[in-house]
């Protein structure tokens, strides 16, 4: 506080209010000298008393005002710097009365002045009931309009505030409308390292948001990000990055960065390579969304990004993990990308970190990068099974630590290795039958889901050896595959419509089998034939009649490769991953799912009237 104390005492010692020209009557000046040499003298003895002062409230605050509308350069000078200095150490929600002065000061002819004010704004703007106050009050304006000084202090220190100003999701529509985004823009390009960061980190404050990442790319903002990655300052480099992360969140992003920045991934790349990891971690992240494009799969594997992603895989710090193997997940979807990805050496560590039990998230990753792998038709999966694949699953299904969300991916995974004529076999000779019995069982209704999924598929293959394995789990254990199948077949519409669709199917393929022994057992069973008989009657109480629609297979459940790309929108202070995209029931229309489910318990129950009879 003793440089705002010793420029005060200056003003109130000097002549500068006689010595410099005032706007307005020359009636009124001595009224208006009067009051600022009496704010002065308020605050000089104020001083005097208490060298720590609030200048939010009371008298502080209604001297500094009287200062801050002087159109003298050094009392205008003092408030500013008085506001500077005390922000400093004492930042907390203030009013408007509070603000008034600052913002007004923003407004001065001279850019000590806009200096200070902003300064003070700036610190305050961390607090965020200041940030929303500021903005209503018309401050972004004039920090825009600072923001387009050439004096370096006036320069930093706008873009700083208005970075604090960005941070709050409110703010940001205003921000954009105010016209800062082109400023901003430019300014990323500044040759003072200061300029740059601040103005780097609010344009990555801007990408939150899709529509202000369209504004952003309109402001051609992209060009300049991508130019950032070669900067020498971290910082700014890493905000760029970020940036660019969630501008690649969007289709129309990934597609304007195709376009226009051939080199982007070369340049992620060359950044990938030092060992910098809070870089490598936002890059690893950017390349995770670049490859929610077919494109970006494509051209990530060609130049090397499976390389630079392998040793990742074993780092000590978890989030690198974690983004590694998310981007690893999008790139296993082309199914170019698997042989590259089996030649790269990536299954042991794949299937090691499949019981890395303290990073579900993780462990989620990873088996769907398996699961992507296995749905890629017309390779050798022979590999995924002498790699270890189906130890390392039982061995976490068994795992009591297991979370409910790897459970469920694992169990998407199984349905998925159950289509494949290579990987279906172990699952019924390795006991994976018995798991998946119990897990249709387990009180998380998309785990149920995909291991009735996964019974079903294998039961229609129609093969011998399955249909022994499933009536040796008819009744055991736990009671075993039937008790399992009239659970699901008594949960409630709203509940399990797509696990109801499944058991169905299953019912459906066991009267279909054309063994005797397995139609009778479900016509002969009263319980269960009683269950569709619910679904039947619930269906024609609903619709007045019955359908007259012919079953069929289920393809979008049994025919699709559970294959899909996943995107992270991620602010600099958040680590989120998106959730499970385990294989699931394209039940796009409620209706349309129940009434094929309720047209298969009319059909199902034809059958059993037709075995019954014979």
């Amino acid at each position: 506080m003793g440089t705002c104390m010793s420029t005060v005492c200056n003003c109130l010692s000097g002549n500068d209010y006689d010595s410099e020209s005032r706007s307005g009557n020359q009636e009124y000046q001595p009224l208006l000298a009067d009051r600022e040499r009496q704010a002065v003298a308020s605050l000089v003895k104020l001083f005097e008393n208490d060298t720590r002062i609030s200048f939010y409230e009371g008298e502080p605050l209604k001297a500094l005002t009287v200062l801050a509308h002087s159109d003298i350069h050094h009392l205008q000078l003092s408030a500013a710097t008085a506001f500077s200095e005390v922000s400093e150490y004492d930042v907390r929600p203030v009013t408007r009365e509070a603000l008034e002065p600052m913002i007004y000061l923003l407004q001065s002819a001279y850019p000590d002045v806009q200096h200070g004010a902003s300064a003070a704004l700036g610190n305050l703007a961390s607090v965020k009931e200041n940030k929303r106050l500021i903005v209503e009050m018309g401050g972004v304006t004039h920090l825009v309009h600072q923001m387009l000084s050439p004096n370096t202090d006036a320069q930093i220190n706008s873009v700083g505030c208005i970075t604090n100003l960005a941070a709050d999701e409110e703010n940001k529509v205003a921000i954009a409308k105010s016209g800062a985004l082109i400023p901003l823009t430019r300014l990323a390009r500044s040759k003072d390292l200061r300029v740059q960061r601040n103005a780097t980190g609010a344009l990555l404050n801007m990408t939150h948001r899709a529509d202000l990442r369209h504004m952003l790319m309109e402001a051609g903002s992209v060009a300049v990000l991508v130019e950032l990655l070669e900067t020498a300052d971290d910082d700014t480099r890493y905000y760029a990055i970020t940036a660019l992360s969630n501008i690649a969140v969007d289709s129309s992003g990934r597609n304007l960065l195709w376009i226009t920045q051939p080199s982007l991934i070369t340049i992620l790349l060359q950044v990938l390579r030092k060992p910098k990891i809070k870089l490598q971690s936002q890059i690893v992240l950017t390349l995770r969304n670049l490859a929610s494009d077919e494109r970006y799969q494509t051209a990530i594997v060609a130049q090397g990004g499976l390389e630079a992603l392998l040793p990742l895989l074993t780092s000590s710090y978890t989030l690198l993990v974690m983004s590694a193997a998310a981007c690893l997940r999008n790139l296993s979807i082309h199914p170019d990308s698997e042989a590259p990805i089996v030649r790269a050496g990536f299954l042991p560590e794949l299937l090691d970190l499949v019981l890395q039990m303290d990073e579900p998230e993780v462990q989620c990753h990873v088996v769907s990068t398996l699961r992507n792998l296995a749905a890629n038709s017309g390779s050798d999966k022979q590999n995924l099974v002498d790699a270890g694949l189906f130890d390392q699953i039982r061995a976490a299904l068994e795992d009591k630590r297991l979370q409910p969300k790897v459970r469920c991916e694992l169990t998407a995974a199984l349905s998925v290795f159950a289509l494949n004529e290579q990987l279906w076999r172990p699952i019924v000779e390795q006991g994976f039958c018995k798991l998946l019995v119990r897990l249709m069982r387990c009180s998380h209704l998309e785990t149920e889901y995909n291991a009735c999924l996964a019974i079903g598929t294998l039961v229609g293959k129609n093969l011998a050896e399955v249909y022994e394995e499933l009536m040796r789990l008819w009744k055991q254990p736990g009671g075993g595959l039937r008790a399992q199948l009239v659970q699901a077949l008594a949960l409630p519409e709203y509940a399990g419509t797509g696990v109801r669709s499944v058991a169905m199917w299953v019912v459906m393929a066991f009267l279909n089998s054309g063994r005797n022994d397995l139609k009778k057992r479900i016509a002969c069973d009263s319980q269960l034939v009683a269950a569709v008989e619910d679904i039947a009657n619930a269906y024609a109480l609903s619709t007045g009649g019955t359908s007259g629609s012919s079953w069929a297979f289920l393809p979008t459940m049994f025919g699709g490769k559970g294959k899909s790309a996943e995107c992270d929108e991620r602010p600099p202070s958040t680590s989120t991953m998106s959730s499970s995209d385990s294989t699931a029931l394209d039940d796009s229309s409620h209706d349309s799912e129940i009434q094929r489910t309720q047209s298969l318990a009319l059909q199902i129950l034809s059958l059993v009237k037709e075995v019954s009879g014979n």
